[in-house]
């Protein structure tokens, strides 16, 4: 395996379909990353997961909350990588008043 391959790292565009962008930075990854996760979110996706750079979890935490998604899970998924699960953040329940038969 050559140096170039063992610092490129695979970038996830859905479950199951990784790329990678030969010659590109670590800083060039990060941004599609997080652009991906940008275009789910602005696509009104309910729920999705992917997998990326534990290094980019702030940023995809504060991008979710300013496109009305949160964070509902994650997991480690290697050293340097996390799975994360978003949700749309759901309307308040509309409330009703039930009355007790007792």
């Amino acid at each position: 395996m050559s140096v170039w391959s063992m610092a490129m790292r695979s970038i996830e565009l859905e479950q199951g379909l990784k790329v990678r962008f030969p010659g590109q930075d670590a800083s060039f990854a990060d941004g599609v990353e997080i652009g991906v996760l940008a275009a789910l979110m602005t696509a009104k996706h309910p729920e999705f997961d992917r997998e990326i750079a534990l290094g980019n979890l702030e940023q995809a935490r504060a991008l979710g909350r300013k496109l009305g998604y949160h964070l509902a899970d994650q997991e480690l998924a290697a050293v340097d990588r996390v799975r994360v699960t978003f949700r749309a953040r759901s309307l308040a329940p509309k409330l009703r008043l039930v009355a007790s038969a007792g």
